[in-house]
């Protein structure tokens, strides 16, 4: 884009919307080219525009269609998969203004809202009113709805729920042209026509915009008994996941390797067993004598595979503790170094395979590999750790990347569980889905977005 034809284009941004909400210092447009994923381009945006509403969104697009302007929606920019990161030249639309909780419908388990309202503020608000929104991805305290919709998020509590599409009734979408679509329905069956619902839902941006959504609540649940395990061998750890799931849908089952165990125990001290090859933290939240026996019975399960150690507790206090430190897992392998996260899924009993070929990843590249995840669906994030001043360093890193991405292909799972394709998993994609799968993606995007110019070069 020439200097001229940006100036005209700022100028005429200026004039059809609230000149405030039209960003173009270098420094502020910094922070808006791109998300939390390692090793991923980036270009420099011609602006940033902070909507306030739907009609502000339509009237972008409407723009942007005139000009052919790529346009990257953006979200709390939480992403891990490079999917808000800015192309040279566009504008990168920033839904966080739009954050207000619409409507909560009590009685018919329901609430409405704007893609900014941040994950964690929703379960709050619910919560106060005796009700709860399930979906729970790790960044639940700063992403936003409509970007954990946008990709179709996952969380702890995915095992026993379901992903955000889970509770997704209907959205409000504002396509390239401008126009708005309005999918789904507030009922909570609903079979006519094509589920619009459900092909907006991951596609990260790509296909329209999303200015409302209308959120399935379920009643509250009782507070949940916690069960901790330690493994000597991943083997162990592995046939214990196996065996819990065949018998018990549990709230919540995740699994910590022993490097990511050791990360969190040196930063913060809660005196977790360093020599333990695997930790197991799995709920129920069941309640009552259900609850009790749900717990005996995945304790059972752990002992019987070999556990070296296992713990029960009904404590909030306690269970909070450990989940503490399946929640600082991320943050406190990146305090060892540069991180490349991966985010694949395999079938369950495919697990300890998984656990086995990520270490001989790291074996075979020579680095540090912590892994953690939803075992209970089997969606593991292998952390790679690594230095990126060294350019050795960093081409490691991404050879032992590709390696992961491969290795859960070829045991029937997916290169991307619940951070989405975006920039980073797009070389895979073909990859999982093959040459007529693409060209059916392709022919999807060119029927909503025929100039290409929503959030281009993400997931194809």
């Amino acid at each position: 884009m020439t200097v001229a034809r940006g100036a005209d284009v700022l100028d005429e941004l200026t004039r059809r919307l609230p000149a405030s909400s039209v960003l173009t210092d270098p420094e502020v447009l910094e922070s808006y080219t791109r998300d939390q994923a390692g090793l991923v381009e980036a270009g420099k945006p011609l602006a940033a525009v902070r909507t306030g509403s739907g009609a502000e969104v339509q009237e972008l697009l409407r723009m942007a269609s005139a000009h052919r302007l790529p346009v990257v929606p953006r979200g709390a920019g939480s992403g891990l998969s490079g999917g808000a990161n800015a192309v040279d030249g566009c504008l990168v639309l920033s839904l966080t203004g739009m954050d207000r909780i619409i409507n909560i419908d009590r009685g018919n388990l329901l609430a409405v809202v704007e893609p900014g309202v941040i994950n964690a503020e929703l379960s709050k608000a619910v919560d106060d009113l005796g009700l709860w929104y399930p979906p729970d991805p790790a960044s639940a305290g700063f992403s936003t709805i409509g970007g954990n919709v946008a990709t179709n998020a996952g969380g702890l509590c995915c095992v026993k729920y379901g992903v955000t599409g889970d509770f997704v009734l209907g959205l409000e979408v504002v396509l390239a042209d401008g126009s708005v679509l309005r999918t789904g329905r507030r009922s909570v069956k609903g079979v006519a026509g094509y589920d619009l619902t459900r092909l907006f839902v991951g596609s990260e941006g790509t296909l329209g915009v999303i200015t409302q959504a209308a959120l399935r609540l379920r009643p509250a649940a009782p507070s949940p008994a916690t069960l901790v395990a330690f493994f000597d061998d991943l083997t162990s750890a592995g046939a214990a996941i196996a065996e819990i799931v065949s018998g018990v849908v549990p709230s919540l089952l995740e699994l910590m390797d022993r490097a990511t165990v050791r990360a969190v125990d040196e930063w913060k001290h809660m005196d977790l067993d360093l020599e333990a090859a695997a930790m197991l933290i799995s709920r129920s939240d069941a309640g009552g004598e259900q609850g009790a026996a749900e717990i005996e019975r995945m304790a059972g399960a752990c002992a019987a595979a070999g556990a070296t150690y296992v713990a029960r507790s009904a404590d909030p206090m306690e269970a909070d503790l450990l989940m503490t430190a399946r929640r600082l897992a991320l943050p406190a392998l990146e305090r060892l170094g540069s991180i490349l996260l991966d985010d694949v899924a395999v079938p369950l009993g495919r697990i300890p395979d998984l656990l086995d070929a990520i270490q001989g990843v790291a074996d075979r590249h020579g680095v540090l590999i912590g892994t953690f995840g939803h075992a209970g669906d089997g969606n593991m994030h292998p952390t790679i750790v690594f230095d990126h001043r060294d350019p050795e360093a960093v081409a490691g890193a991404r050879s032992a990347f590709e390696d992961i991405v491969r290795a859960a292909l070829g045991l029937g799972g997916t290169i991307t569980g619940e951070h989405g394709v975006g920039i980073l998993k797009r070389p895979f994609l073909h990859e999982e889905i093959g040459e007529a799968g693409l060209e059916a993606h392709r022919r999807v995007k060119r029927a909503l977005d025929p100039l290409g110019i929503l959030n281009p070069g993400k997931v194809l």
